[in-house]
């Protein structure tokens, strides 16, 4: 027999989740969303996981994994469906429990937004006996920069994954840079060429 205390206390437990993560307006890390709900001590670490795992499996959640070797780096964010029962039964929360999940999403907003605008992940190449690194740079949810790279090992996807992670801005900004120089070269290089062979114009 179902036991009604701790079936509303699944329900509230699910619920904390998408109020979470809709109040952060980011996806959140496996390893983030951990953090804090072991932090403000509103369930275990294992009940988060079974949530977790549960909540995918009932269309609430959306993932993205970054690496697929560590489930750390799993991201969640809400589904429509999980936006809507949100939406429904919000107040069945405690209302502390709310108060502390909105001053923790502000407190740590930025700090997940700047984890999340850097990302470097890496994977197995089905094709072949590689693997790819996907860097990128991304605001407000637009991919600013993407750049996929194969190499032969695992320590080599693992090595360029964290020299992005920790240099991302220099790389992007010296990328950018070296992009919008070479543009500019071939624009003017073809009428310099026009003009040294047109008789007419020896310039």
């Amino acid at each position: 027999m179902t036991d009604p205390m701790q079936e509303y206390k699944d329900v509230e437990n699910k619920l904390i989740i998408l109020y979470l993560l809709n109040r952060m307006v980011l996806p959140m890390s496996r390893g983030q969303i951990v953090e804090m709900v072991l932090s403000g001590d509103f369930m275990d670490f294992f009940t988060l996981q079974q949530n977790l795992s549960e909540m995918v499996e009932m269309g609430f959640l959306d993932t993205s994994q970054e690496n697929a070797s560590d489930n750390n780096t799993t991201r969640y964010t809400t589904t429509e469906d999980g936006a809507n029962t949100l939406e429904f039964f919000e107040r069945r929360i405690a209302f502390g429990t709310r108060q502390a999940i909105i001053r923790y999403a502000n407190e740590n907003r930025q700090k997940i937004k700047k984890d999340y605008e850097k990302t470097a992940t890496y994977f197995p190449d089905e094709n072949n006996d590689e693997f790819r690194v996907k860097c990128g740079v991304y605001e407000d949810k637009r991919a600013l920069l993407e750049l996929f790279i194969s190499v032969d090992t695992r320590e080599q996807a693992k090595f360029i994954q964290m020299n992005w992670q920790r240099n991302a801005s220099v790389l992007y900004g010296q990328i950018i840079n070296a992009l919008t120089t070479q543009i500019e070269q071939n624009e003017t290089s073809p009428n310099d060429g026009e003009n040294r062979n047109d008789p007419e114009n020896p310039g």
